[in-house]
Formats: C-alpha cells, structure tokens, sequence
C-alpha cells in the first residue's frame, strides 16, 4: 500500500506484525526512502516530527488500533540528573570516548553479540551476522558517528551509533558488555549524550520511542526534561498513567491524513 506527497519522497506501509513492546498488539511502520542530496534535510525535518533513521530508511509507528509508541527526546538546557544518575556518572567517570566514522569492525560485533546473547536473545535482532551489523553501521546516507568508550586498557566497553542532527543528537543504537550491568551503563551513555550536546551547543538529545505500558522502554521515562512528540507537536512529558489513552484502538489517524500532516524541507532552500 503506498501513498505520497507531491514531489516526493514516496511513503509506505509496513504489514503488520506482533508489537515488541506490547503483548496482543499488532504494529504497523510508515517509511520512506533517505538517499540523494536531499538525505540530510529529510532526515533532520522528519526526525522532528516523530521519525527515526534505520540505515536508509525512515520510519514512524502507524498501527492501526494504538497510538502508544512516542518519539522521545531530552531538553538539554532544562536537564537536570537524578541522584541515581550522578552516582552512574561517577562510577563509569574511569571511561574514555572516542568518535569515528560509521565504520564496523570485529571487536564491535564480538561485543554486539554478548549483549545480545545476555539481553535480548529472543528480539528480532538476535540472528543478525556480522555482515547485518556492518549494514546497519555503515549504510548510512547522513552525518553519522560511531562512539566508542573504553576502560583504561582500551578494552571496548560500550558503543552508540549516533545521528549528527541540525537540532542535536539522535541515539540510534547502543550496546555495552552485559558484564558491567550493574554499572548502569545504558543511562550513563545517554547522560554523556546530553554532555555532548551541551559543548556542541545543540538543544536536544533523540532517545527513540517512549511506550507507556512497556517496561523495556520505562528507563526514559526516568529522566528529567523528556518531551515526547505526540498529536502532531512537541510537549513536555506528564506522568507515565496520562498516557494510557493512547493505546485506544480510537486513538490513530488514517493513514492518509498522517502523510498529508508530515511537513517536509523545502528542496529549492
């Protein structure tokens, strides 16, 4: 099933299948291409109205009985972290960062597969091989950086894939070694993003989609300053329970009448 806009790009309907983050659902995805010139402003407009970026391909949920799954970013400026937050910061305060270019290698995929394995050996990436993890490192389009961080023995110790927007940073993807669980090393990657974004001057921090319900995705809901786009704009994060409408089968638009709300760059600019 396919609609568009004029002038391009063409967007597209996912089939649906089981909802990974609730049981009973069924999802839906509405995606478009990213290629060409015009790859870089596609993604830092749409990336503002709820889409994310997997290697040349950008989607947003568009189940049709659910309208839980909510694009989540952090406002740096008005952050401010939890007691539990600062003590993650000092106790992975010994990691070192380093960024590259999006490019694979071994030692990345060797720690890839052991979070994997010991996290989500049953989530629809567990059977990616390594040539799947280069792909989804490397093919893509727009301004990427790879973000390493390791211990004082330069052992590799966590890596986030991370999207450089014209408003701020977009985690794609983060892994760490699930040895060092306790260490909360997921939230400390995303409180160095926000350290990030704070020395490159730019006002948001991506985190990808809040769903009220899941538990997998509740660790966003503990940081402060959250917004999450939701009804077509941008607002400040309520209390988790608020939410709870958005799982109404009522709750989603036509699909024509979301592709026809999507604002999209003006290619002559």
């Amino acid at each position: 099933m396919r609609h568009s806009l004029p002038l391009a790009p063409q967007f597209y309907v996912t089939a649906p299948q089981p909802c990974p983050y609730l049981p009973g659902r069924m999802e839906r995805k509405l995606f478009t291409a990213l290629q060409g010139d015009q790859a870089q402003k596609l993604n830092d407009g749409l990336s503002k109205q709820g889409f994310r970026r997997s290697q040349n391909v950008l989607y947003r949920p568009s189940c049709s009985d659910c309208a839980a799954c909510l694009s989540a970013r952090i406002d740096v400026a008005r952050f401010e972290p939890s007691k539990s937050q600062r003590r993650a910061t000092k106790r992975n305060g010994y990691l070192r960062r380093r960024a590259s270019s999006p490019w694979a290698t071994e030692e990345q995929y060797e720690l890839f597969r052991r979070y994997l394995d010991a996290r989500h050996a049953d989530g629809g990436m567990a059977d990616m091989d390594v040539f799947e993890f280069a792909a989804m490192i490397e093919e893509t389009p727009i301004r990427s950086r790879v973000i390493e961080y390791t211990d004082q023995d330069d052992n590799l110790i966590a890596v986030c894939l991370t999207d450089m927007l014209d408003d701020g940073l977009s985690m794609v993807y983060s892994f760490y070694d699930p040895e060092l669980q306790k260490s909360s090393l997921g939230t400390w990657m995303i409180l160095d993003h926000i350290k990030i974004a704070r020395e490159m001057g730019m006002p948001y921090v991506y985190l990808g989609y809040w769903v009220p319900g899941s538990d997998k995705m509740g660790y966003k809901a503990q940081f402060s300053a959250l917004e999450v786009y939701r009804r077509g704009r941008w607002e400040r994060m309520g209390a988790p329970e608020d939410y709870k409408a958005d799982t109404h089968p009522l709750s989603t638009d036509p699909i024509a009448e979301q592709v026809a709300n999507i604002s999209l760059p003006d290619s002559r600019a």
